[in-house]
């Protein structure tokens, strides 16, 4: 067993120690949100022409083979960087920078696409469509900041709160879909959501996996609390593990009943595709059911999403800014709440700007926001999981076969197949950030000569 501490890998622990095993499976389900697919069900089922169910469970099976790199990984470097932080210690400054930058593509992005949706169920709510969208973002933005420079434990109670509320919406609506299914005609349990023999194929079911894993992404914001954690080093991994598969196991069930209650048909299945689960939850529920479901959307994206996104990515920034890689003064904590505010607020207010920016200046803000974090994410597992192969396998020369080369090698090439059928604009996207990112390190190293700084202030 590895017995590296966060003061032996050169840092100090500055952030308080609250979180057990169980808080950051609630926390990894609400980054991850157990009711996920209703804000992008209609792009994914789209895409997939109906194959939902499948798209999610491909996603699933590549994402848990990526837990349990970070599991590894975790339990080597206990530390709150993700996989910034590891590739950096267990290969190089320049491959962890790059991965750090990649993830924060995905990071940057999450609060402004969350903030996006949340609107938009909102919207579908009758009464509410006239409330302007930077009414709601500076109400939720406000809640989210406020908790989070609090502490972690005001974060994890609330999270507690939000994931029992989504919860009961699941089952809602599952009572809802089954009863409709069961008592509509010519509406019946169907294979069809998991394999269409008429419209199956690959690149179809890849492309929809390519957007459908944003709904996993956030899994990994639990490695951001390993300098918060208490329990051993390897509750980082636990609480990633577990829950990549109690999600997966919402996303699957939820998304099967909403293809069998309302067949994909072609193009004209929706009426609109960005509140496509709405228009399933009215018809299966009525509308009741369709506002719960949207009213849901939007505070469980809006609030709690929001607020563990605010909170994993303040501690990437946080890390990085205390290794010399980001201005520093975004690695200050508060003295009081032992909480990265600077980094915090720093992501509040970046967030508003770029959501306002998207909301008025890109069109199908949804789906073009979304294709781009999904580029971010994959990148970052990808690197991820070499990091595994490459650290235990060649550096460490642990001869654990399975362990260290095949399971990481597996998440490897699943994840590198599905950022493969990213879209052309994605990529494109992408790689201009991963190489602004080559000239930030190059100018932040060989210009400004600042190195990451690993020693104890």
């Amino acid at each position: 067993m590895n017995n590296n501490t966060i003061e032996s890998l050169g840092y100090k622990q500055e952030l308080k120690r609250a979180l057990t095993v169980p808080d950051l499976v609630c926390y990894g389900l609400i980054f991850m949100v157990p009711i996920a697919p209703f804000g992008i069900y209609g792009t994914v089922a789209s895409i997939s022409q109906g194959m939902v169910a499948l798209a999610y469970s491909i996603g699933l099976v590549g994402m848990v083979f990526t837990a349990l790199s970070y599991w590894r990984m975790a339990e080597e470097f206990p530390i709150s960087g993700s996989v910034y932080g590891y590739a950096t210690k267990a290969i190089s400054k320049p491959v962890g920078f790059m991965s750090g930058w990649a993830i924060l593509l995905d990071y940057l992005l999450v609060p402004t696409l969350l903030y996006i949706v949340a609107a938009t169920a909102l919207a579908a709510i009758p009464g509410l469509s006239g409330v302007p969208i930077f009414v709601w973002l500076i109400a939720f933005i406000l809640i989210n900041t406020v908790i989070n420079v609090i502490g972690i434990e005001w974060t994890n109670r609330f999270n507690w709160i939000m994931l029992v509320l989504e919860v009961i919406v699941f089952i809602i609506f599952c009572i809802a879909a089954i009863h409709y299914i069961v008592t509509t005609p010519g509406v019946s349990f169907t294979l069809k959501p998991i394999y269409d023999g008429d419209n199956f194929s690959m690149g179809i079911v890849m492309g929809a996996v390519s957007v459908c894993v944003l709904s996993f992404l956030g899994f990994d914001g639990i490695s951001t609390l390993a300098e918060e954690t208490k329990g051993g080093a390897d509750s980082v991994g636990k609480g990633c593990v577990a829950a990549i598969l109690v999600v997966g196991a919402f996303f699957i069930v939820q998304t099967y009943l909403a293809a069998c209650v309302l067949p994909w048909h072609g193009e004209g299945t929706f009426t609109d595709v960005d509140a496509a689960f709405y228009e399933v939850a009215q018809l299966a529920g009525g509308a009741k059911v369709m506002v719960i479901c949207a009213a849901a959307t939007g505070f469980s994206w809006g609030i709690a999403d929001c607020m563990v996104a605010q909170a994993a990515i303040s501690r990437i920034i946080f890390s990085m800014a205390r290794d010399r890689m980001l201005p520093k003064a975004l690695a200050k904590v508060s003295p009081k709440y032992q909480t990265p505010y600077v980094s915090t607020i720093f992501i509040a207010v970046l967030s508003l700007v770029l959501t306002i920016g998207s909301v008025y200046l890109l069109p199908s803000a949804i789906n073009a926001i979304s294709v781009v974090i999904n580029f971010g994410g994959l990148s970052a597992f990808i690197i991820l999981n070499f990091t595994v192969i490459y650290y235990f396998w060649f550096k460490k020369k642990t001869g654990k076969v399975w362990k260290h080369l095949i399971l990481p090698g597996i998440g490897f090439l699943i994840i590198a197949y599905i950022w493969t059928s990213l879209s052309s604009y994605a990529l494109t996207l992408g790689i201009i950030w991963l190489c602004i990112g080559v000239v930030f390190y190059l100018v932040n190293t060989k210009v400004l000569h600042r190195d990451v700084n690993l020693e104890l202030e």
